[in-house]
């Protein structure tokens, strides 16, 4: 999977499941296995596209295979969420407001404490994140020479002097 990264609550949010997501993120980052027990599900919020849901499902099944509590039915729910983004579909990007349309609605459901963490696809992540958010780890990035086409080269080394390279559109102003 591509770049993708965890939003949760800053450690000043008074969401009741803060310590714990923090806890639980940090302690898969360092290799730990154990979380202390909840009785309601965590969280996670995506988007419904094709490359959110394979990293959320991918994040769901590291938290299972890392914490045991985590590992029964029913321990981790799947939130999945329309973004502007996702419902805009006749506009450039930066007609309607730029990368933060594909995540606004899922840091409101945070910190609103609808879900307790977040998995963004880092395409999608604005420069400014919004206050009370933090991206405390990223999944192991793929391969990323996955996205190279070329009618007539096999590398970038193999374009001629003069080729144009498509690039993404310039990031959106700060809020």
């Amino acid at each position: 999977t591509r770049g993708a990264a965890l939003a949760i609550p800053a450690a000043s949010s008074a969401t009741p499941m803060a310590p714990r997501i923090s806890t639980a993120v940090a302690a898969l980052a360092a290799g730990c296995t154990a979380l202390s027990a909840t009785t309601r599900p965590l969280r996670i919020g995506t988007r419904g596209s094709p490359l959110a849901l394979a990293q959320a499902y991918m994040t769901r099944q590291l938290l299972m295979d890392n914490f045991e509590e985590l590992s029964s039915e029913g321990a981790i729910q799947l939130c999945i969420m329309k973004t502007q983004g996702d419902m805009i579909l006749d506009k450039a990007l930066s007609e309607i407001g730029g990368k933060g349309l594909f995540t606004k609605e899922l840091d409101v459901a945070l910190l609103g404490d609808e879900v307790d963490i977040c998995v963004h696809s880092m395409k999608d992540v604005p420069t400014w994140l919004p206050d009370g958010t933090v991206l405390p780890c990223m999944l192991e990035r793929e391969d990323t020479r996955d996205v190279f086409i070329s009618p007539s080269a096999t590398s970038l080394s193999g374009l001629k002097d003069g080729s144009v390279i498509g690039s993404p559109p310039p990031p959106p102003p700060p809020p």
